[in-house]
């Protein structure tokens, strides 16, 4: 932290001298200098670094990424190798730079990128945009809302959607674009981050997923990406974010997601919007770690939509983009002498990148149309008289003429003319060993965040009290067959429409998900595996608990092993209902409509599981076979049903006896008991019971007499 500040303290201290009135030209026109007596001179590109022409000696260290860097006298080029508005402090005779990250040039000429319509890709969202980017140095696309920043970088690191189309070229290390798994970083807008792991755990199991090789050097890894985003003070804090888990800031949080990607040390690191959500504070600390790590020799390209004066000195180049056109590209400071040459000086106590997007975001006119019709009754309220529209087309035109253009145009020959090294990739993790991970890090979220299976655990709990409440003292007699079934089949069913209860918490693993799937950290059949690799000790849990508070209120046998069965059946039945979970969650990605298919896909099970109607007589094709078949309720009740009525035996009559399983089968119509007449000397009550096969419609007919003590048959 005293390194960041220290920094902090120096790039402040630039940017405000820079910023400073004795600074600037003293004419009504006031802007920002690059240096002293340079007022219309183009920028020159001698500040890029020229690795052939540089008094450097590489030493690369076997088995690791490292690059040390022993600097003789530093040449002009090499002293300029952080080029920009604030260069970095001169480096002392025989110091040593430790370059945990080898960056890689990026070029990219002529990209137009169009998003499909209706019928074709007509709408070009960036036009003709040219540019690169450097090693050690960090490049921003600015620019106003729906100018076209995001899908630039997009089309810069290879993640366009499927209804966007690039033409153009870009170059890596002078190459055609070839960035493998590895190579580069992208950190989203918005990540999901996991709330219930520290900051340590959650990086380490990054690595897990991303880097093959032993576990001592993934843990050296995520130390280096803790301490090069400056989370040493929270790595063993939980990332929070939930309303009864504070956490982390958002600023920890947004570094954080960026170090995840810096797990792969990557050669060049994507971002978009890092100070997205951000304060001030947590902006300029940001930015000064973002720095940090660019010196470090990685590739930063990012996208900002606009930031302090502080912030801006901290950039090395700007792409500024309006509607997709490139209005410049070039050093920052630079910037602020094109808008002057074109007309358009920022003004002394105005922010550079307010004064940018003042000038080119066109939703300015309906601020202008507003106080003009506010002076004619107030006075003047603004000095807001500016046409966006003409400043675009002036900035346009006036970058197109100027040196800049011809200088952007000589330095990416010059990156394109010869080839580089290529880059590599690092090697992927096996398929198994992700399977491991996922599921062993399931286990660690699920069993810290309550919303997972405990609640679930009490949910099932109540159900089966209420159930065996309901059901209790069925005894076991041939008249209670038809009670017994119809309590197994609440039980199994509704236990199962209760699994509906884990589609929050599945979506919010999802998300995590498809982050990760977008890094290529996972697949979609991994992450379902693991998933449901997880849930297998809470499911067994809770078929445990619940079936011991059913199976003995409603009085089933009383045997182990028919207890061990009820409880493994039951336990099979919640695990498919879980992947059936884990599958609609997957496709449909939306509380909503999770919801609706999962609960459409069980009634349509509870329909045609045997109950309502036996499944020899369901009508048609559709329900007799496919829909009935493809039910588990089906045989998860009749296992359960045929456990409990398996070597049994009813009499009926004196002579006669049925077995449990034509019990079952002559359920359909049930048994009932009909008074016929009662003895009024001994008050003994005659009663008839039949029962009547559905199939066969043969019945039989018994009589029983019962009194006060019903021993005569």
């Amino acid at each position: 932290m005293e390194e960041i500040q220290s920094q902090s303290d120096h790039y402040r201290s630039s940017s405000s001298s820079a910023s400073s009135p004795a600074s600037r030209v003293p004419s009504s026109n006031f802007f920002y200098l690059r240096k002293p007596g340079s007022l219309r001179q183009p920028i020159s590109f001698e500040d890029s670094p020229d690795w052939e022409d540089t008094d450097i000696e590489v030493r690369v260290d076997e088995g690791g990424d490292s690059i040390n860097a022993a600097t003789t006298p530093a040449s002009p080029s090499l002293s300029k190798l952080n080029s920009g508005s604030l260069p970095s402090p001169p480096l002392p005779d025989g110091a040593v730079i430790t370059r945990k990250i080898a960056g890689a040039s990026i070029a990219w000429k002529d990209l137009t990128v169009t998003i499909k319509g209706k019928r074709k890709y007509s709408d070009k969202v960036v036009k003709s945009s040219n540019g690169y980017a450097l090693p050690g140095t960090m490049t921003v696309i600015m620019g106003p809302a729906k100018s076209g920043k995001s899908t630039l970088l997009r089309a810069l690191s290879g993640r366009l959607p499927d209804s966007a189309r690039m033409y153009g070229e870009v170059f890596v290390n002078g190459t055609k674009m070839c960035m493998p798994y590895g190579s580069y970083g992208f950190v989203d807008r918005e990540t999901t981050l996991i709330g219930t792991l520290t900051v340590r755990e959650f990086l380490y199991y990054s690595a897990l997923l991303q880097l093959p090789g032993f576990l001592c050097q993934k843990r050296s890894v995520v130390e280096d990406a803790i301490d090069s985003m400056s989370l040493g003070d929270y790595a063993n804090k939980l990332i929070g974010g939930h309303c009864y888990m504070k956490g982390l800031r958002s600023g920890e949080r947004r570094r954080v997601s960026i170090a995840r990607e810096l797990v792969m040390r990557p050669h060049i690191l994507f971002i978009d919007e890092p100070l997205y959500r951000l304060d001030s504070v947590s902006t300029l600390l940001m930015m000064v770690t973002l720095k940090k790590l660019a010196s470090t020799g990685c590739t930063l390209i990012f996208t900002i939509y606009q930031s302090s004066t502080e912030v801006f000195g901290l950039f090395d180049r700007i792409c500024l983009l309006s509607n997709g056109n490139t209005l410049f590209f070039g050093e920052t400071l630079a910037c602020l002498q094109h808008f002057s040459n074109a007309g358009f000086p920022c003004p002394i106590m105005q922010s550079p990148s307010d004064h940018f997007l003042r000038a080119i975001n066109t939703e300015f006119d309906r601020i202008i149309a507003m106080c003009k019709s506010w002076q004619d009754d107030h006075g003047d309220l603004s000095a807001v008289n500016m046409d966006t529209a003409v400043a675009i087309r002036t900035l346009e035109a006036t970058y197109k003429s100027s040196a800049d253009a011809v200088s952007l145009e000589t330095m990416i020959v010059k990156l394109t003319e010869k080839e580089g090294p290529s880059l590599k990739s690092k090697g992927m993790v096996g398929n198994l060993t992700r399977v491991a991970v996922l599921t062993w890090r399931s286990l660690l979220i699920m069993s810290r965040e309550w919303k997972y299976y405990w609640l679930r655990l009490i949910l099932y709990m109540l159900l089966a009290l209420c159930i065996g409440t309901v059901f209790s003292g069925l005894g076991h007699t041939l008249s209670s067959v038809v009670t017994r079934v119809a309590a197994i089949f609440v039980f199994v069913s509704f236990t199962s429409l209760l699994s509906i209860a884990g589609v929050p918490a599945q979506m919010k693993e999802i998300k995590i998900y498809a982050c990760e799937e977008s890094n290529q950290h996972s697949g979609a059949f991994i992450f379902l595996l693991g998933q449901l690799f997880a849930s297998i000790p809470f499911l067994f849990l809770i078929s445990i608990s619940s079936s011991l508070v059913f199976y003995f209120l409603v009085g089933l046998r009383d045997e182990f092993s028919m207890l061990i069965y009820f409880v493994l059946n039951f336990f099979t039945c919640l695990l498919v209902n879980e992947g059936l979970v884990l599958a609609v969650t997957s496709i449909w990605q939306d509380i909503f409509w999770s919801i609706l298919i999962f609960v459409s896909i069980q009634v349509i099970m509870m329909l045609s599981a045997g109950f309502l109607r036996i499944r020899s007589s369901l009508p048609g094709p559709v329900w007799m076979y496919p829909i009935s078949y493809i039910a588990f309720h089906t045989y998860s009740i009749q296992g359960l049903l045929e456990n409990e009525y398996i070597e049994t035996s009813f009499a009926v009559g004196q002579v006669r006896t049925i077995s449990g399983n034509q019990a079952l089968q002559n359920r359909r119509l049930g048994w009932t008991k009909t008074p016929l007449k009662k003895n009024q000397t001994t008050g003994t009550m005659y009663f008839a019971t039949v029962c009547q096969a559905p199939s066969s419609g043969k019945g039989y007919l018994t009589y029983k007499a019962e009194n006060k003590n019903p021993t005569t048959t």
